[in-house]
């Protein structure tokens, strides 16, 4: 059970540390829902905003980060 609250402490410590780089470094992630592919519809009264190549790119990223810190 204690290998869970690490866990749990690391990962609250990372969303702590991504909601800094947010608030801080904006710049650096506008191209965020910017990227072709991603879709963007706007009727009247209403937005949908589906980030489908952002979100596949910051995965292959993210998963390539992982692989080199876990090995």
């Amino acid at each position: 059970m204690n290998d869970l609250g690490k866990v749990l402490m690391i990962f609250g410590a990372l969303i702590f540390l991504a909601g800094v780089l947010l608030i801080f470094l904006p710049p650096l992630f506008k191209w965020i829902g910017k990227l072709p592919g991603d879709i963007l519809i706007k009727k009247d009264n209403a937005t949908i905003f589906i980030p489908i190549t952002s979100m596949i790119f910051i995965s292959i990223v993210l998963t390539v980060l992982v692989n080199i810190v876990i090995y």
